[in-house]
């Protein structure tokens, strides 16, 4: 089932439980990887989380995100994060970004730098080095996740035979990762200024809104793994909230939009209806333009500047 036009896969599971939730500034890794991929226009975005799962849910899940949670988290390898996170959305998207958690520091415009390439696979360089985060097409990931050697993710595409571009950045944060403490410190009022964009929420209500992007969510994992209960796995809700969501969206819009089966010997099964399919692709396409929109008219208005200055009396003194 496609999901969007680009997806992402953060690797969280890390060896080190504390990075996901490292501080940089004032939020967590896992916070600002997810702004950054969200001003570019990301959806879905997959957390492969490990020993620290719980918390960076309950850190996470109101932004809209998918949890999957690597089993072999108590000794994780990137690259088993790797295939589980690129092995999800492999059908879902046209490109999809990864990044370990520890590599927090890469700013929305490289990464659309990268997109834009469309490449097979797309590295970030900054004065000639590699850096994350890299992006793949779809059509790729099959040949990625074939690899059985030990060289991890740069060994699987070297295997691949696929085309790597290394695509030029102004963006030394591609370089940068957790252990690299002063250089991120130097960096971080460069990151900070360049995740400021506009804060558009999206919904749709009458008395009170009944339609949001967790909601989106939510209805795209129920079409996707025919299950209301998995789908609150994915995304952190509770079963009682999500039935609370949908059953008050249907009552708003006036039809069903699950089918929801009940019994047989493997259980029940939902699916979205027709109409709820529709609904949950037409709420997708109104984001991605609402978010475009804002994103053009904040440039054209405020320019690169304005919030970088002092601030000044009326007159200009």
């Amino acid at each position: 089932m496609r999901f969007g036009k680009v997806g992402a896969v953060i690797a969280a599971a890390s060896k080190r439980d504390a990075e996901p939730l490292f501080k940089l500034g004032s939020i967590t890794n896992v916070r600002r990887i997810i702004l950054t991929l969200q001003q570019a226009g990301v959806f879905p975005i997959v957390i492969v989380t490990g020993a620290e799962e719980l918390e960076v849910i309950h850190q996470v899940a109101s932004l809209g995100v998918i949890f999957l949670r690597n089993e072999e988290c108590e000794r994780p390898e990137l690259f088993s994060s790797v295939r589980l996170g690129l092995g999800y959305l492999r059908d879902k998207c046209e490109q999809v970004v990864f990044t370990p958690v520890n590599a927090p520091m890469f700013s929305a415009q490289a990464l659309r730098t990268l997109l834009d390439a469309n490449a097979e696979v797309a590295v970030p360089t900054f004065e000639g080095r590699g850096g994350h985060p890299i992006v793949v097409s779809s059509q790729s990931i099959s040949k990625i996740l074939a690899y059985n050697g030990g060289e991890g993710l740069r060994g699987a595409i070297g295997a691949s035979g696929l085309d790597r571009v290394r695509v030029p950045v102004d963006d030394a944060g591609v370089l940068l990762s957790v252990h690299d403490e002063e250089q991120l410190q130097a960096q971080l009022r460069t990151h900070n200024a360049s995740l400021l964009a506009p804060s558009v929420q999206v919904s749709v209500g009458k008395e009170t809104p009944f339609m949001n992007s967790r909601l989106k969510l939510l209805l795209f994992l129920i079409e996707d793994l025919h299950s209301v209960r998995q789908a609150c796995l994915r995304c952190g809700l509770s079963p009682q909230k999500a039935w609370d969501m949908v059953n008050k969206l249907e009552d708003e819009v006036g039809f069903d939009v699950v089918v929801r089966r009940h019994g047989g010997s493997r259980g029940g099964k939902t699916t979205l209806t027709e109409q709820g399919l529709g609904l949950a692709y037409a709420f997708q396409r109104y984001e991605e333009e609402i978010h475009g929109f804002a994103q053009r008219r904040f440039d054209e208005l405020f320019g690169d500047a304005v919030f970088a200055r002092a601030p000044e009396g009326p007159s200009g003194q």
